[in-house]
């Protein structure tokens, strides 16, 4: 469908699908044991329906209208580390307590950014499926909250955006590592550097060259600084789409200038993304579906092998070849759907129906090039 376009942009908005933290087997539970928690577990199912299809008009319009204001956050209101979804629930598009559902997520990145399709369904199953409720169909943009639902069977991590090394990774442009601490929380000395390399290289505006200095600037500060950094695949390009992303969809809309050509981010633009979770006064979305323009140019800017430090030593960071699998293609679905089935090795019931349909709509980005995958059967 959108395979040889959307993979990269997939990959660079996938924060960690692989290295999933440790947990628990199932091999404590009795067979007792697990259809009794099934049983609980059908009592909140919810069937999850298709995605919702591509919006009409994909053309720029006012986004921060009557029908969207700003909230600032209630207690209780989730927000996690990706600023466009906390922005999107600070206006309503998506829920304004950041439990959401994949068709929400999906419907709203389109209608609040003019983000591309295809990637969004990839992006979004993926997130669902690796740190979403199967079984209730909801899924935090932020932590873990009881407001999901009952937690399927551990391994499953149900964990949230927030988890790290599944979707959320080192070197962000405005949260900190998770060595350091507060994993979603604006951090102002990173924006700061962010400022600093926008006056630096772009007359004090962030565009593509220094969105490949920042880039690299923060890739050798994680290696400097962190014992347990990471920066191999995919979070290889995740960081690097972190940083186009940012091109391609903070803009306003009404600016025609390309990404390649010199689109320009204004830093008061920037920080009211990242630490407000608010869209500009009169913002208009992106003028045509946005993605990951730009992204190839940075990563030539300064080559870099992807790689991590070893040992809980600074400036070791060894080099990390790619297999096939983590490099894209079918291997990278391939990949995930093993990496599904680590998490939920023995689904009963409505989880194993909701696992088989999450992973159909997963796969419907892959659907033109790759074979379809059937761990759990057919429905």
């Amino acid at each position: 469908m959108f395979l040889t376009k959307s993979l990269l942009l997939i990959v660079a908005t996938l924060h960690q699908c692989y290295g999933f933290p440790s947990h628990h087997s199932l091999g404590g539970l009795s067979e007792r044991e697990q259809d009794a928690a099934m049983d609980k577990l059908s009592k909140a199912a919810v069937y999850p329906p298709p995605p919702p299809p591509q919006m009409e008009f994909n053309g720029t319009k006012l986004v921060n209208d009557e029908a969207h204001p700003w909230m600032a956050v209630r207690e209780g209101d989730i927000r996690g580390p990706c600023p466009g979804l906390n922005t999107l629930a600070s206006h309503g598009y998506l829920p304004r307590d950041g439990v959401v559902t994949p068709a929400q997520i999906i419907t709203a990145v389109q209608e609040g950014f003019n983000f591309e399709y295809g990637a969004a369904i990839g992006a979004v199953y993926a997130a669902m499926l690796v740190d979403g409720n199967l079984v209730t169909n909801l899924l935090s943009i932020g932590g873990k909250t009881p407001r999901t639902g009952p937690d399927p069977p551990k391994p499953a991590i149900v964990g949230g955006l927030n988890t790290h090394d599944v979707f959320e990774g080192d070197a962000s442009m405005t949260r900190a590592d998770a060595f350091f601490g507060d994993i979603p929380g604006f951090n102002q000395t990173l924006f700061d550097q962010f400022v600093d390399f926008s006056n630096r290289y772009g007359n004090g505006y962030y565009n593509l060259t220094v969105a490949a200095e920042y880039r690299y600037h923060l890739i050798q500060q994680g290696i400097a600084t962190n014992p347990n950094f990471s920066y191999i695949f995919p979070q290889y390009f995740t960081g690097y789409g972190e940083s186009v992303l940012a091109l391609n969809l903070f803009v306003d809309g009404r600016d025609n200038t390309t990404v390649l050509d010199g689109k320009k981010l204004d830093v008061g633009t920037a920080l009211s993304f990242f630490r407000d979770s608010r869209f500009p006064p009169d913002f208009h979305r992106a003028s045509a579906p946005a993605g990951n323009v730009g992204l190839e140019e940075i990563m030539a800017a300064h080559p870099v092998r992807p790689c991590r430090n070893l040992d809980g030593k600074i400036n070791n960071c060894v080099v990390h070849e790619p297999s096939p699998s983590e490099a894209g293609g079918c291997g990278l679905y391939n990949h995930f759907i093993d990496e599904v089935v680590a998490l939920y090795p023995s689904p009963k019931g409505v989880l194993r129906r909701n696992l088989i349909l999450n992973m159909h709509y997963f796969y419907l980005v892959f659907e033109n090039d790759c074979e379809e995958l059937f761990p759990y059967g057919r429905l």
